[in-house]
């Protein structure tokens, strides 16, 4: 394939896969403005290793990126809670996902692991033995973090409900 033509490609898949993929991230970093930053430094990565992704999966390829990713940053933080140094603010931008706040809200009160189960298996739609391979983790675990996830994200969500009522 010419160089040319991987170029097409590539241009083509990013366009077609580009909302998918934000929506993803944005669930997993819990801020859009952060979410962007994730994906575009992925699809940077990406379009490097363009040739390998597309003898499988480009979509699976790119959703492990992007957990890696985050993954990545989530242990930079924590490094620099550990050493004091302040993390960065998140901005709550406002956007396609308004109608889902408070969803989003108890999305990131979750734990990091636990959040990373519910949007690949309940966002992305993977099945368990596929959330456990992007993790990097047993299936038992993926089964045990969704559960507690869960459990979590019901008594949140209606513990505001009955607040708001």
């Amino acid at each position: 394939m010419s160089r040319e033509s991987e170029d097409n490609a590539y241009t083509a898949f990013v366009e077609a896969a580009w909302h998918r993929h934000l929506r993803t991230a944005t669930l997993l970093t819990g801020d859009r403005y952060r979410a962007e930053e994730l994906l575009q430094d992925c699809l940077v990565k990406l379009y490097v290793r363009w040739h390998r992704a597309t003898t499988d999966d480009p979509h699976a390829y790119l959703r492990r990126m992007l957990v890696n990713g985050q993954v990545s940053w989530w242990r930079r933080r924590r490094r620099e809670l550990l050493t004091g140094e302040p993390p960065e603010a998140a901005e709550h931008p406002t956007g396609p996902y308004d109608g889902l706040d408070e969803l989003h809200q108890a999305l990131r009160a979750l734990p990091d692991r636990q959040r990373a189960v519910v949007v690949l298996r309940h966002f992305e739609d993977l099945s368990e033995k596929d959330t456990a391979t992007a993790l990097g983790c047993s299936v038992g675990t993926v089964k045990s973090q969704n559960a507690r996830a869960l459990a979590r994200l019901r008594t949140t969500l209606r513990t505001n409900q009955e607040v708001r009522s």
